[in-house]
């Protein structure tokens, strides 16, 4: 049997599981955006996008721009310019 979970752990829990996502996708640069979003329905830019309105919600305010280095790990431009290969298959 398995132990409930309490909402402040599971917060937290959420959160680390959210943060190795992340670092996985970083440590993966390879697979495309277009491929994510083939095989999962989301990509990227998507958790970015998640990421930009829970801010909001909390009353942070966050550009695209910023929300996407939190996802990337450094400016966009600079992680396509890198990674992206094969002509431009931005999801907007």
């Amino acid at each position: 049997m398995t132990n409930p979970i309490p909402d402040s752990d599971r917060t937290q829990i959420e959160a680390a599981a959210f943060r190795r996502l992340v670092q996985h996708l970083r440590d993966n640069p390879e697979v495309q955006n277009i491929d994510l979003m083939n095989l999962a329905g989301f990509c990227r830019n998507c958790l970015s996008k998640w990421y930009r309105a829970e801010a909001d919600e909390r009353g942070f305010q966050l550009s695209d721009p910023a929300a996407r280095e939190e996802i990337y790990g450094m400016p966009y431009e600079d992680w396509k310019a890198r990674h992206q290969t094969g002509p431009k298959q931005d999801h907007k």
